[in-house]
């Protein structure tokens, strides 16, 4: 068989593999959005602003609502305790 050939099928693959994530996350899409809508309801009956992320440290929660200084608070270069802290990049400077 030629290189180009093969080469050619494996682009196909792919092209065919990227086709059907595609419409997998059409799907998805879908889905989430009535998701969206029933948080929407439930944080409105709540009076919350945002629901919580996670519960285990408090600046996991939510980028909004959290200190900006509070990972820093045990030590800057402490070791991270909670898997949750790898969530979120650090801010643009």
């Amino acid at each position: 068989m030629r290189p180009s050939l093969i080469f050619t099928l494996f682009l196909c693959l792919l092209l065919a593999i990227d086709g059907a994530l595609f419409v997998d996350g059409l799907s998805r899409r879908k889905g989430e959005d009535a998701t969206l809508a029933q948080l929407e309801v439930v944080t409105g009956a709540l009076g919350l602003t945002d629901l919580a992320v996670a519960t285990e440290a408090r600046y996991t929660r939510h980028p909004a609502v959290s200190d900006p200084v509070a990972p820093f608070m045990d030590h800057p270069g402490a070791i991270e305790h909670f898997p949750t802290g790898a969530f979120w990049l650090p801010p643009p400077r």
